[in-house]
């Protein structure tokens, strides 16, 4: 019987955080429309959900990797979900607030539940990407697995996005964090339920070295696992600032005639764009290699991306989506750029476990710490949309994508040149 029949409960609860992660995650950036409709707020300030949120991973990645050498994966994650509720509480405690009248208050207290929920998301990302990997055992099978968890995990995005807009509808500066409180809700049910499921399932941990600082030293030496991080950093910027910024572009473009409502529908597409790219990922990951992989979305990004830029915004194209109010779908013509954009969702669909796989690969007993170091540089989804925001405010939002394709271009030399092991 292979270790994946054994654990096949393990599977389920790891894949089941893995659309969590998602879920929790992508709620800042339709936020981040309400919370510029608070006031004359600025693009860069309008992400202070996503800035908390990963800049939580700087501080809890490698604290995460030796919680987990010290504790194991699954009382790690039983830690993971309490923190998380909690910072779910006090987001919804923060829509409790006129922010007409109180608007540093709810910023503060916004910001200090998104950083909390960030520190849950970085621990859970710890427990279930090498987890996944150990469970699938290792090589092309083990990002075989991840990417089957990415089908979830895009799942809860999209209905992150549909949510949300079915929420807030038409965005005015009555608009309040407090509408946004049913998915707050919904996360929070969904964090309490997992804590008492993975209460009760058993989880046959892998052994694990001894917590010393010496092992992130260690996991430091090897050459191809320095640039895989460097390449997690670049390609957060990639597969949150692409829909983050349709999205802006979106709603803050009044000849368009788009409402919030509908440019959720519309982003949706993107994160299931992203759910078909893993069905495919998970279907070929035991036969393709994640070199091939990042190497072939790399190109195609690129491609796209370029496309988006400098294609003519007069010419438009119809989207579709669907209202899932009414079960009813939903066509919206925008530019032809913005389907590209789009589009980029088949690429990031396979990047992150791409990347992982072949960041530890041959890492052995480095791998929890590696895990936790590879989870800190995911804060480079703040600084990368921080990045973002200030081209868009200083130009536009299209121009702004030259910062996507920089982080494009690195992941396709990381996946030629960078990715090979210099040892075992």
């Amino acid at each position: 019987m292979s270790q994946q029949t054994k654990q096949w409960g393990a599977i389920i609860v790891m894949i089941a955080l893995f659309a969590m992660i998602a879920f929790v995650t992508n709620l800042c950036s339709p936020m981040a429309n309400i919370i510029k409709a608070q006031g004359e707020i600025s693009e860069v300030l309008a992400q202070i959900g996503n800035y908390g949120n990963f800049v939580a991973y700087l501080i809890m990645g490698i604290p995460a990797g030796m919680l987990i050498s010290k504790y194991g994966y699954k009382k790690t994650a039983l830690l993971g979900l309490a923190i998380g509720i909690t910072g779910i509480i006090i987001q919804w405690l923060s829509g409790q607030f006129n922010a007409q009248e109180n608007l540093g208050l709810v910023f503060t207290i916004y910001l200090i539940g998104a950083f909390i929920a960030g520190f849950c998301m970085c621990i859970l990302n710890c427990v279930v990407n090498p987890m996944l990997n150990i469970l699938g055992g290792g090589g092309n099978s083990g990002n075989q697995l991840i990417q089957l968890g990415g089908v979830f995990n895009s799942s809860a995005a999209v209905a992150v996005y549909i949510i949300m807009g079915a929420l807030i509808g038409e965005i005015t500066k009555d608009t309040a964090i407090s509408d946004a409180t049913p998915a707050l809700m919904i996360a929070l049910g969904i964090f309490v339920i997992a804590f008492i499921v993975l209460l009760f399932t058993k989880i046959e941990e892998p052994e694990q070295a001894p917590v010393d600082v010496n092992l992130i030293k260690g996991a430091l030496k090897y050459r191809h696992f320095v640039l895989g991080i460097v390449a997690i950093f670049l390609y957060m910027g990639i597969e949150v600032g692409v829909p983050t910024y349709v999205n802006m572009y979106l709603v803050n473009t009044p000849s368009l005639g788009i409402s919030a409502a509908t440019a959720g529908l519309i982003v949706a597409v993107y994160w299931f764009m992203m759910l078909i790219g893993r069905f495919v990922g998970a279907s070929i990951g035991s036969k393709v290699s994640s070199r091939a992989m990042i190497t072939t979305v790399s190109i195609a990004t690129l491609v796209l991306v370029a496309f988006g830029m400098f294609s003519d915004p007069a010419t438009t194209v119809e989207v579709p989506g669907i209202d899932w109010g009414t079960l009813t779908v939903i066509w919206a013509n925008v530019p032809v750029g913005i389907f590209a954009f789009l589009l980029v969702g088949l690429c990031t669909s396979v990047m992150w476990g791409g990347i992982f796989n072949m960041a530890v690969e041959g890492l052995g007993k480095y791998t929890a710490v590696a895990s936790g170091i590879f989870m800190t540089m995911v804060f480079g989804c703040a600084v990368m949309l921080a990045i973002q925001a200030q081209v868009a405010e200083m130009t536009s939002y299209m121009t702004s994508y030259w910062v996507v394709l920089f982080c494009a271009a690195y992941l396709l030399f990381y996946a030629l040149v960078g990715s090979k092991p210099a040892k075992k």
